[in-house]
């Protein structure tokens, strides 16, 4: 007799879950499908149909494939048998019945004489299953605790960041809206002088013109009185006519002044570049700031400016998001951009802050705990009325300062590895570092107790360039 061949577990699998059929129903189409999954297909069809080959039905009942349950039943008792089979020493092919408690693996009783486990303490493989399942079951105590501690701080760092995400939102929606109405309130007020002028300069122009027509009214009727009086000259006898023809002449020689020179509205002045211009002119309330700070770095004791420019000291610490981006140890912030090529400048205002750290570093250098203990972050710092510079992980120098700082100036030279600071009141070197660079580098900030640390605007121009064909 031929040996039978199994059935492969596609051959009972329902063609919608593709899992081995559970309560398989036959539809008129002769398609069978499991039978929740035909119902829960024609609940979100919202009609009739076979899942496989879209034939709609009208008050159809679903008939149980019994022969096909069978099968099914036959084909997972199969494979429940070949994996119990399968369960065998991999040394004796012997039934594993025994479990070596030092070695904790099952073994067969082969194994029990074996070199390997000799001498070892063995159980029967029930009891051993029972004995480590309780052991399992203290030890998982603890650990579902920590699952629900886990997920009930998973839900309030959730929520606190989902509310933290719809302030962020709405108080940045609020600040866009404020900072156009000032460019919308500007173009107004410029559209309106720019009006303003024109209408004077049509009032000029037109008293211009009215003041012509006076003029030349007047005129004309000085050439009427002249043309009646030639008329008449004219009708006199000829002596008299004669007599009198050098000073009649002299009149009907006068000259008039017609064309009216500059009468009309200059329109280039008012549309030419009129865009430009504009833009030209909002230089008086546009300012231009090299860095930003970057709110989502700023630690929980720090407040910065609306026009994230300035950080400062708060009394308590706010309750914000411990997102992998923030500082958890230091009172520190970054700026937004950071840099891995080019050279770069800002300045930045430290006033009379008892203290304060101004500098750069990594993006990959940690942010929460202490991070001096790592490299990758350079700055000048002041404290007790020193100054210093420090490059970690290595200890700070001390700097030798006259006078005491107002302002820093912080230049970034990526590409030749180099960060200078300078004193730009009195256009003094302090110190420079030197480091090979091979990622981002952003600005760093470090205090602000009595004062905000404020990064300076810098002056933005408007330059025409003109390009020879």
């Amino acid at each position: 007799m031929a040996a039978k061949r199994p059935f492969r577990e596609s051959a009972f699998s329902c063609p919608y879950c593709l899992e081995v059929f559970k309560d398989p129903v036959i539809m008129e189409c002769s398609h069978s499908v499991c039978k929740a999954c035909v119902e829960k297909y024609w609940e979100t069809k919202g009609h009739q149909e076979c899942p496989v080959c879209r034939k709609r039905f009208f008050n159809s009942k679903l008939q149980s494939n019994i022969a096909l349950r069978n099968l099914c039943d036959n084909f997972i008792a199969q494979q429940r048998t070949s994996v119990v089979s399968e369960l065998l020493c991999s040394l004796h092919s012997e039934k594993l019945k025994l479990f070596c408690l030092e070695d904790k693996q099952p073994v067969c009783l082969v194994c029990q004489t074996s070199k390997l486990h000799r001498g070892h303490s063995l159980s029967p493989i029930d009891e051993a299953a029972t004995d480590m399942k309780e052991e399992l079951k203290i030890n998982l105590a603890p650990l579902k605790m920590k699952q629900k501690t886990f997920e009930k701080e998973k839900r309030r760092i959730c929520n606190q960041t989902a509310a933290h995400i719809t302030s962020q939102a709405q108080h940045t929606e609020k600040q866009i809206k404020q900072e156009f109405e000032k460019l919308h309130q500007f173009l107004r007020d410029e559209e309106a002088a720019r009006i303003a002028a024109l209408r004077e300069e049509e009032e000029q122009k037109s008293q211009m013109v009215k003041e012509k027509i006076e003029e030349m009214s007047s005129e004309i009727s000085f050439l009427s009185d002249t043309v009646r009086a030639i008329e008449k000259e004219m009708k006199a006898d000829d002596v008299t006519f004669l007599l009198n023809f050098k000073s009649t002449v002299a009149r009907a020689q006068c000259t008039l002044q017609e064309k009216l020179s500059g009468a009309l509205i200059n329109v280039a002045k008012h549309l030419g570049n009129l865009k430009f211009r504009v833009w030209e002119k909002m230089q008086e309330i546009v300012q231009y700031t090299p860095v930003t700070l970057d709110p989502n770095t700023a630690s929980y004791s720090l407040i910065l400016s609306e026009d994230l420019t300035s950080v400062r000291l708060c009394q308590e610490q706010q309750q914000l998001p411990d997102n992998p981006e923030r500082f958890n140890h230091f009172a520190s912030v970054l700026g937004s951009e950071g840099f891995n090529s080019g050279t770069h400048c800002w300045d930045v205002e430290v006033g009379e802050n008892p203290w304060w750290n101004v500098g750069a570093m990594t993006e990959s250098l940690q942010r929460k705990g202490d991070c001096t203990s790592m490299g990758g972050q350079w700055r000048v710092w002041y404290s007790d009325g020193k100054y210093g510079a420090r490059a970690t992980p290595q200890p700070s120098t001390l700097l030798t300062v006259k006078q005491k700082l107002q302002r820093i100036r912080v230049q970034l030279d990526w590409d030749r590895g180099e960060l200078t600071f300078f004193d730009p009141d009195s256009n003094t070197h302090l110190h420079t570092f030197t480091h090979t660079l091979t990622e981002r580098v952003f600005p760093y900030f470090n205090g602000g107790r009595v004062a905000p640390l404020r990064i300076l605007p810098v002056k933005a121009s408007v330059r025409v360039e003109h390009h020879s064909p």
